[in-house]
């Protein structure tokens, strides 16, 4: 008899348990990259369109939180991963409304997670070279460049990832539809940012709608995960 009356909870509690990791994911990933732009902003950075040897000098005295973003990075991109997988698995088990905006979000998630690999990996290699540098190199200022191009080429990536996630979990009924507005807003304007990926690589104003669409994309990311941990 007890297996006759929990037998049918048991996809209910899989799914709960699902969710709450989800969930999980989204918040750990959001406060990582939060306490990532933090830390870089407090030091200082140079802007795309700086002078390269302030780049260099920048990179030669802050090794020490250079490194320690880089840590962060390599923990919240797996972070990212298992969010927009764990979100598309919800989708589809609710009974697949918003699958495809699902896949959308899992693919651009995926293609987001290669570009900032590229991005940080791009700046491991500056930093070291800044530490042995007396003065800038023409290979030195490629790697700078192609630094800042896959940041641009990064916002498409992630506006992407935001609308497809947005929409799939309204669809779903995972979040309301405010929800479905804050996400779609953050990405249009990561879309736009990243029309101008070459303008962004070259230190244009332009950055900062990007930044704008990321600040509401964290919004949403950690609203729905709060609400995926809760349910």
């Amino acid at each position: 008899m007890t297996s006759l009356k929990t037998t049918p909870t048991a996809p209910a509690h899989s799914e709960f348990a699902r969710g709450r990791l989800v969930g999980a994911a989204a918040i750990a990933f959001s406060v990582l990259w939060m306490t990532e732009n933090v830390l870089f902003a407090a030091t200082g950075p140079p802007d795309y369109s700086a002078p390269i040897e302030e780049v260099l000098a920048y990179y030669a005295a802050n090794r020490d939180a250079v490194a320690i973003v880089s840590g962060l990075v390599a923990l919240y991109l797996p972070l990212l991963l298992v969010f927009v997988t764990g979100l598309h698995g919800l989708v589809e088990r609710r009974g697949g409304a918003g699958a495809d905006w699902s896949r959308l979000a899992l693919a651009a998630g995926a293609t987001l997670s290669a570009t900032f690999t590229l991005f940080n990996a791009t700046q491991i290699g500056i930093v070291i070279s800044a530490g042995r540098l007396t003065e800038p190199t023409p290979a030195f200022e490629l790697v700078w460049q192609i630094h800042a191009a896959a940041f641009g080429l990064a916002l498409p990536m992630l506006g992407a990832t935001c609308i497809g996630g947005a929409l799939a979990a309204h669809a779903s009924g995972l979040t309301p539809a405010w929800q479905r507005v804050l996400g779609l807003v953050g990405g249009s304007l990561l879309l736009a940012a990243g029309l101008g990926n070459l303008a962004v690589a070259d230190g244009s104003p332009l950055i900062f709608v990007g930044l704008l669409g990321f600040a509401l994309w964290i919004a949403w990311l950690l609203a729905t995960g709060v609400r995926l941990v809760r349910a």
